[in-house]
C-alpha cells in the first residue's frame, strides 16, 4: 500500500517537513480563541509527528494515526455537544456540563501527550525510535515542539475548569437544557484515557 511505500522515499525531506509542521502547528495555535482554529493547528502539529513516524515504521505510523483519530474525535464530539465555539464558551459551559468538561480537560491533556494518558505513548515510541537511530537532536527538537501545543491545551483546561462567570440569575430553570451524550462519546473518551496499558498489545498487532 501507499503507506508502506512512503518510507522508501527521501527520508531527510520527510524529517524536515515533519519537524516544520510540528513547530508551526504549535506556535500558530498559541493566540487562537476559536476552538476550531485551535484544533486545526493541533492537527498540523500532529501531522508533523505522523510524518516523522512514516520515516521510521509504517506500523508505528498506523498506531499513531489511530490514537490521534480517537483523541480528536472525542474532543470534537464534546465541543459539538456543548456547542463550544470559542474559549469564552468554554468558560460558561462548566455549570451545565460538568462531566463533559472534565472529559474535555482529560482529552486535551491526552492530545498534549501527558502521561499516563493515551496520547503519551505514540510520542514516546517515536522519540525512542529516533534515539535508537542516533538522531538525538531531532528527538530533542520534536520533544520541545510539544511545549507550545501543551500550553494552549492547558489554556483550554484552565478556561473550561478553573474559571466560572458570575451567575446572577434567579430563574428556576437554567437557560441551557441538559443533553445526554451518545454512548460512543463515553467509549471514545475511555479509549482516550486508558489506552496506555495496552501499548505493547497494540504495537504488536499493527
Amino acid at each position: 500500500t501507499l503507506l508502506y511505500m512512503i518510507p522508501q522515499t527521501a527520508t531527510t525531506s520527510m524529517l524536515i517537513f515533519g519537524l516544520i509542521s510540528a513547530l508551526l502547528g504549535g506556535w500558530m495555535g498559541l493566540n487562537q480563541t476559536q476552538t476550531r482554529k485551535l484544533m486545526a493547528f493541533s492537527s498540523i502539529a500532529h501531522m508533523g509527528w505522523l510524518m516523522i513516524a512514516l520515516t521510521i515504521s509504517p506500523n508505528l505510523t498506523t498506531l499513531t494515526l489511530l490514537t490521534y483519530l480517537i483523541m480528536t474525535s472525542t474532543t470534537f464530539l464534546i465541543m459539538a455537544l456543548t456547542e463550544s465555539k470559542t474559549m469564552l464558551d468554554l468558560s460558561t459551559t462548566h455549570a451545565c456540563y460538568p462531566t463533559l468538561m472534565v472529559l474535555l480537560m482529560l482529552s486535551t491533556m491526552s492530545l498534549g501527550g501527558l502521561p499516563p494518558l493515551a496520547g503519551f505513548f505514540p510520542k514516546w515510541l517515536i522519540l525512542k525510535e529516533l534515539s535508537h537511530l542516533e538522531m538525538p537532536l531531532m528527538a530533542t527538537t520534536m520533544a520541545l515542539s510539544t511545549l507550545p501545543s501543551l500550553y494552549f491545551y492547558i489554556r483550554v483546561t484552565y478556561t473550561s475548569m478553573l474559571t466560572s462567570p458570575p451567575i446572577t440569575t434567579q430563574a428556576e430553570y437554567k437557560w441551557r437544557l441538559h443533553t445526554n451524550p451518545p454512548t460512543y462519546t463515553t467509549t471514545l473518551a475511555s479509549m482516550t484515557l486508558l489506552l496506555l496499558p495496552l501499548t505493547p498489545t497494540l504495537l504488536g498487532s499493527t
